[in-house]
């Protein structure tokens, strides 16, 4: 981990620092406040995504940001962050209300949905904001809350990414299909991965991982459900797949971290120390950008490069085609209204030859699994 805060740290020397914007808004009788973050790169005119980041309980948005480095990833990749803060008790500690967690904000009934819908009001009238591609995503309680967000603000949310998290509400009726991408530890004794009541102070019931993601699955009309794709000595990759809207549901559980942010800090004074076998910044980054609200993923071609060096050639291809990466384990072909047409294990030496005559002339979506965990799309045309 030593390279990448080396970098982090030479990145801030060389790139100008995101514009912050510190204010509060007024819902019901209660002063919300929230920090936003401006890429350097945002100029006022060009519509960017938004990405509503909540802090856990006992924290704030400002230390959400600090753990995270969420801010370092929005510059890299050209997009807004918004870290709202809980309301505080009376001994100033923040907490969200997810349904059945946690703390003061749970027990005293507060409209945290109605903070974050007028939230997203005011931000949208004072910034260029891509309204297809708000994303939602929080550690801990804040991660509980993007849940409850994904069950009753759906509408305005594209795609979450919930943190050391699970669903605490009883019912959870979205106004539509939602990606879910769940980043978790098996270490995590705070919310266990099994579900129950995990060692936090609000002993609070947890929903299993992979219950809550069958649910969101379900709701999507997902064909495959609970398919491993990776299960190795760092993590274990599940997906729900062949959703509607070519929505998927992931759920990533590593084997070190804990109730912690992937990737990011604990000199926070809160968490235990950090995954550093996935970033979840980057993870979720690769989710987000998949998914907007209407229903209509990103064209394959659209899609960033993940780092897999996933080559096919020749493209377009009348019968075979030859597949290469450094980091490839397994290729997916889907037609382009998500069905699954084809699927391969790719052998060590990461290069394949794969004859598809079987496939119809066309054009394709391909995904790609890294040993790493993350995926990449690509477009393949079959002539």
């Amino acid at each position: 981990m030593l390279h990448r805060y080396i970098f982090l740290f030479a990145l801030a020397l060389v790139c100008p620092a995101v514009n912050a914007q510190t204010d509060s808004i007024t819902v019901g009788a209660l002063m919300r406040t929230y920090t936003l973050r401006l890429p350097s790169a945002y100029d006022g005119a060009t519509p960017l995504p938004l990405v509503i980041a909540m802090h856990g309980g006992f924290g704030s948005g400002l230390q959400l940001e600090e753990q995270s480095l969420l801010s370092d990833k929005a510059e890299l990749e050209n997009f807004i962050v918004v870290y709202p803060d809980g309301v505080p008790s009376p001994l100033s500690i923040r907490t969200w209300n997810a349904g059945g967690c946690c703390g003061y904000a749970m027990n005293n009934n507060i409209d945290d949905v109605g903070f974050i819908d007028a939230l997203l009001d005011t931000l949208i009238a004072e910034n260029a904001i891509d309204t297809l591609r708000i994303y939602a995503t929080g550690m801990s309680n804040g991660g509980f809350m993007s849940y409850r967000l994904a069950c009753e603000l759906s509408e305005r949310i594209a795609a979450i990414a919930p943190v050391s998290a699970s669903m605490t509400i009883d019912v959870c009726a979205p106004a539509r299909s939602m990606p879910v991408l769940g980043l978790h530890s098996y270490l995590d004794e705070s919310v266990p991965y099994l579900g129950g009541i995990g060692t936090g102070v609000s002993g609070h019931y947890n929903s299993p991982q992979d219950s809550v993601q069958t649910a969101f699955a379900l709701h999507a009309n997902c064909a495959v459900l609970n398919d491993t794709i990776l299960d190795n000595s760092d993590m274990t990759v599940i997906r729900w797949h062949e959703c509607d809207c070519m929505q998927e549901m992931l759920l990533y559980m590593t084997h070190d971290g804990g109730h912690s942010w992937p990737g990011g800090q604990q000199g926070t004074g809160i968490g235990d120390p950090p995954s550093i076998v996935i970033s979840a910044n980057d993870l979720m980054w690769d989710f987000f950008q998949q998914y907007t609200l209407d229903c209509a993923p990103l064209g394959v071609a659209e899609q960033p490069s993940t780092g897999n060096g996933l080559a096919l050639f020749p493209n377009p291809s009348s019968r075979s085609i030859t597949v290469q990466g450094s980091k490839l384990v397994q290729l997916t072909v889907l037609d382009m209204s998500g069905r699954v047409m084809a699927g391969l294990q790719i052998p060590p030496s990461n290069l394949v030859q794969w004859d598809l005559s079987f496939l119809a002339t066309g054009t394709y979506a391909v995904r790609s699994l890294s040993s790493d965990g993350r995926t990449e799309n690509g477009r393949l045309v079959r002539q």
